[in-house]
């Protein structure tokens, strides 16, 4: 079966993602692949490299791989030039958050050159209107450079997936009333992407000792909700798989980088864990 990494992090993922570009589009030839995406954190710094890679290793390749453009953005809760540290709020796995700081997070993709120029656009706003913590975008900006990027609702950091998470926490015995705001979110989406939005599930099971086990619990609840969501609203659906490393064994190597990322022991068995 044929099967395309649409939400793929590099080295260019600061202190996030493990994986070397050239590994990345080594790996995916070697797997057959035939295209796949590079959505780095709130950034396009790797964009280049990956492409160049990619002409590279097609010279002379019997399948040739398409190289697919993309971020995974962070749009903000309220809007990109809110900055208020003082605002909070319970967001879907229970914590309290400063609302402006950081964001739902978003996949986009690049389907044209005009796709491609406009996420350049968004990408540079973000830094230089948005940056709160992280770089930022909002729903106006969406609005206006939306044109040939294809939107995907992303993992569970995602609006749409926060939404469901939040009815599901509530004490709303009326799950469909719950419900409400993950499905203004999945109409508004769709109402300026149209056919190029997509829900996205994922299904990150791991029985290795260590790792985190929650976040697969989480995702067996959210996903039979995206799915029926997505019918019922006639948004198609896509699987993708969070990489932040090519090979399993890096698990390890990866795990040290969180820690230097999140400034904990390794020995600290309440930490972040992937």
């Amino acid at each position: 079966m044929s099967f395309v990494h649409l939400h793929v992090h590099s080295n260019y993922s600061i202190l996030d993602g493990m994986s070397k570009v050239p590994d990345l589009v080594k790996r995916a030839m070697e797997l057959g692949m035939p295209a796949l995406a590079l959505t780095d954190h709130g950034c396009m710094y790797g964009i280049k490299e990956f492409v160049d890679q990619v002409c590279k290793a097609n010279k002379g390749a019997d399948k040739p791989l398409k190289p697919i453009i993309g971020i995974e953005t962070y749009c903000a809760r309220r809007a990109r030039l809110l900055k208020d540290n003082q605002v909070k709020e319970i967001n879907g796995e229970g914590k309290e958050i400063i609302i402006d700081r950081g964001g739902w997070h978003l996949i986009l993709l690049a389907k044209n050159k005009q796709g491609y120029k406009n996420l350049c656009k968004l990408s540079s706003i973000a830094f230089i209107d948005g940056f709160y913590n992280r770089p930022r975008i909002d729903k106006d900006l969406l609005m206006e450079y939306h044109e040939g990027i294809i939107c995907c609702s992303a993992c569970l950091g995602g609006e749409l997936s926060q939404k469901i998470m939040e009815a599901l926490a509530s004490e709303n015995s009326n799950l469909d009333n719950a419900l409400r705001a993950a499905e203004e979110t999945i109409q508004w989406f769709k109402g300026v992407f149209g056919e190029d939005y997509y829900v996205e599930i994922q299904r990150h099971q791991t029985t290795k000792e260590g790792t985190d086990q929650h976040v697969y619990q989480v995702q067996k609840e959210v996903n039979p909700i995206l799915v029926s969501l997505a019918k019922k609203h006639g948004v198609k659906v896509i699987a993708t798989n969070d990489v932040h490393f090519v090979e399993e064994d890096h698990a390890e190597a990866h795990d040290h980088l969180v820690c230097i990322s999140t400034n904990h022991n390794i020995e600290d068995e309440n930490r972040m864990r992937y």
